[in-house]
């Protein structure tokens, strides 16, 4: 499974975080975190060509989706031709 939305192109983050024990005394970071994309796996039917395309997109790539179109959505994030 891909690690990138095929629409919005989303991809994990680099984030900081400290110990709950110390948060309202002092900043004490413990190291970075990696802050995942809410990724899911998707079969979205495009009528202009007829198919089923599976996608591996983020819930504002399903969003967007929704809003412009299965065609144009595709189109515009370069996943068809």
């Amino acid at each position: 499974m891909a690690k990138a939305c095929a629409i919005t192109k989303k991809t994990s983050q680099v984030g900081g975080k400290y110990a709950n024990r110390t948060r309202a005394t002092v900043f004490t970071p413990t190291g970075s975190h990696r802050k995942y994309a809410n990724l899911q796996k998707k079969r979205v039917y495009v009528p202009e060509l007829n198919k089923t395309v599976i996608l591996t997109v983020s819930t504002k790539g399903m969003r967007t989706i929704q809003k412009n179109g299965a065609f144009n959505a595709l189109k515009t994030a370069g996943v068809l031709k």
